[in-house]
């Protein structure tokens, strides 16, 4: 149960800050491009990976600090950082043709995905 805390907790802050996020890139740069997505997707990527390096394996993190800050904190911030660094973990293990795989399916498929549902939900409403 302690450990279900330290995720909501971190989500929470990092759900937070990609509101944030949000906001401020639409009041400096308006709403014509998704910038507070980019933003917040190129910012986790660059912390997950600096997370993951320097307090896991350089300081040796606890797991339950590495559930706050990875999971939970970039996970409420943005999935992206995650889904980075499990095509970073393939493609260091030599699996390259797995971390293509990955990302193809992912990107390919979140955005079908989203095809469907919406199809599904005009549809249905």
């Amino acid at each position: 149960m302690f450990h279900l805390l330290l995720v909501a907790a971190g989500g929470a802050i990092g759900s937070v800050m990609r509101h944030l996020v949000g906001m401020a890139s639409l009041r400096l740069l308006g709403p014509a491009y998704p910038w507070g997505t980019l933003a917040v997707n190129l910012a986790g990527g660059f912390a997950m990976g600096f997370f993951i390096e320097f307090l896991a394996r350089r300081l040796g993190a606890s797991a339950e600090w590495r559930l706050f800050v990875a999971t939970g904190i970039m996970g409420g911030f943005t999935t992206f950082s995650a889904f980075s660094l499990d095509f970073a973990v393939l493609w260091e293990r030599g699996q390259m043709a797995a971390a293509t795989g990955y990302v193809l399916a992912s990107v390919a498929g979140a955005i079908l995905a989203l095809f469907l549902g919406l199809w599904l939900g005009r549809s249905l409403f």
